[in-house]
Parts: C-alpha cells; sequence; structure tokens
C-alpha cells in the first residue's frame, strides 16, 4: 500500500494511480477503470489520460486515514488493482 500525501478535510484534492509502466510491460490497454472511496469520502470528477487514473477527494474525518482503491481492467483480460493511504488531518 503507497501513501498519497494527506489532505485537511475541508480541501478538494486530485490524486492519481500511474498505470503506464504496467501497460506497457503487456503490452496491454486500458478497457475498464473504477476507484473504490470507502464511505467519509467523496468521489469527484475521474480522469484516465495515457494509462495515469486521477480522482478529485474531498470530505473525510480528521485524524481518519483511509483507503482507495484504484483497479482496470485491460484489453487482454488482466485485472490490475493498487490500493493508496490517504490521512486526512
Amino acid at each position: 500500500m503507497a501513501n498519497w500525501p494527506s489532505k485537511r478535510a475541508a480541501e478538494v484534492l486530485d490524486y492519481s494511480v500511474d498505470w503506464s509502466a504496467v501497460l506497457a510491460e503487456d503490452g496491454d490497454t486500458i478497457t475498464t477503470a473504477t476507484w473504490i472511496v470507502p464511505v467519509g469520502l467523496t468521489k469527484g470528477d475521474e480522469q484516465l489520460e495515457s494509462g495515469v487514473m486521477t480522482v478529485m477527494l474531498s470530505g473525510g474525518t480528521a485524524q481518519t486515514t483511509y483507503s482507495i482503491t484504484s483497479r482496470i481492467a485491460t484489453a487482454g483480460g488482466r485485472t490490475h488493482e493498487r490500493v493508496n493511504s490517504l490521512a486526512v488531518t
């Protein structure tokens, strides 16, 4: 699990996962991209560009750490998943 830079509850910030190295290694492309955001955080706009998934996150409870999952499915039939830790201060 990787740690993202923390945020304050009142902030709305963007966070990303770069899948480009995995895709290049497999010679593959993303067919679906999904963010799994726990209750307490609010998922805003999402973007997928050149293998990089980005999501806007807001809210959260101070002194709480959340796990956010980025999941992709590829044209080659692979499923990849990464979990990132986000502390709200």
